[in-house]
Parts: C-alpha cells; structure tokens; sequence
C-alpha cells in the first residue's frame, strides 16, 4: 500500500514494488516527489534515505521552478508558435468557411471565421498538431518495433498535464503528449522509444536504463533538453 513521508513542506510519495533498489524521482511542472522501494523495506528505512536526499530534492525542484514557461498563445497575428524546435510568425485571415492552417517557410496562417474564439482558434491548433503528429509518431513506432522486438498495439495522441508520454504494459498502448510537435523531433522520437521500452520493462528499473542504453544511448542528453525546454502555459494540475 502506498504511503506518505513528510519532511518538512516535502511530501513524497512511497511505494512498494518488486525491485531490488530505489527509485526516487521529481516530476515537473510542480515538483512531485516519488520513491519508489522494495517490497520489504521498512518505513523507517525509507524515511531515512530520503531524508538523506533532501538536498538533491529541493534542488531539483528549485530547477522546475525557475524552468522557463510560455506566455498563453492568443493565435493573434505575428504572435510567436513553435514546431518541430523551430519559431513560425502566426498569421490569422477570418473568411467565412471552414477552419484550416497553412504552414510556409516561416509563417503558419490560421484561417477562422470572422469573430472566433481564443478557444475556437486554440482547438482548431490542436486538430492541426495531432494531424502532423500522426504524419510522423506512426512511421517511428513501425522503425522501432522490429528493433526493440515489441508490437504497440493502439497510439494515443493526447493533450497530457504532467507527462509527456505513457503507457499501458498490459494493453500494449502508448500515449504521446501533442506538445511535442513543438519539440524538435529527436526529443519526440526519444519519449516514443521510452514509452515502447517500457512495454518491455513497466519500471524504471536497472532493465529498462539497460534497454535504453543499447538502443537509445542518448537517451539521457534527450531529456535533460526536454526538460529545460519551456513547459506549456496552461495551469498545469497534479
């Protein structure tokens, strides 16, 4: 059963799993802390180490904390958006017709009816970034899955909150978060590989860092550059 360490203004999360050492992390955008730790270990045990990593704690989420956010998009004209790691200029033409965007060297136009909503425009963005994501995420996950020696059985793509992938290891299903279309498109192919080599290994564990070596040995340099990257606007929630 999961359980609860406070140390102060720190609370963290414990659970208990088959595995042989312990896994403690901190999760952007607010700096939730998990440990993760074998089955038998006591809870004085594990109170103890982590408040022996108290200092490495704060500091990583003093990291989050100064990390870098964008302002809200208003999908205005000139406004700054960003695909695939590179900064387009938005331009907005209202016609009476259906909503579409166009993409050029350095502009994307969104074309809206006249009076549409910031909602309105941000929906009509969305559509349009999981379109491109289902140009690109399909085409890795058939390149990768001859090479990790596993089948994804369903791709969701997926405005998410706190993550910028996951998985179900029983159902073979990944989830991509569609914020990445503004990443550079090494980093997406990064969280894909992560996602797809957990439905090897589940954990965090030993395994799986050694799966990712062999396969993705720059796996650690993706995402220390995916997480100092600026985080989405929007009120982030636990």
């Amino acid at each position: 059963m999961d359980e609860t360490i406070e140390l102060g203004d720190i609370v963290i999360l414990v659970t208990r799993k088959d595995i042989k050492h312990v896994h403690l992390s901190v999760y952007p955008p607010n700096g939730r802390v998990t440990l993760v730790v074998p089955k038998g270990t006591r809870s004085e045990v594990a109170r103890a180490y982590a408040a022996s990593r108290l200092g490495w704690i704060r500091n990583q989420q003093a990291k989050l904390r100064a990390q870098p956010r964008e302002t809200p998009r208003q999908f205005i004209e000139r406004e700054s958006h960003y695909l695939w790691g590179r900064r387009y200029l938005m331009s907005v033409v209202e016609k009476d017709e259906k909503p579409s965007i166009k993409l050029d060297h350095r502009r994307i136009t969104l074309t809206v009816r006249p009076g549409s909503s910031q909602a309105k425009r941000d929906a009509v963005m969305h559509d349009w970034h999981k379109s491109l994501m289902h140009e690109v995420v399909p085409a890795m996950i058939r390149e990768w899955e001859p090479k990790l020696g596993v089948k994804v059985s369903s791709l969701f793509l997926q405005r998410m909150k706190t993550k910028w992938g996951g998985c179900s290891h029983r159902e073979g299903n990944i989830r991509i978060n569609t914020e990445l279309v503004k990443k550079p498109k090494d980093l997406l192919e990064y969280v894909v590989v992560h996602e797809m080599v957990h439905l090897i290994e589940p954990t965090h564990s030993e395994h799986f860092e050694a799966l990712m070596n062999e396969h993705y040995p720059a796996w650690r340099e993706a995402r220390a550059e995916l997480n100092e990257l600026p985080l989405a606007a929007e009120t982030w929630k636990e």
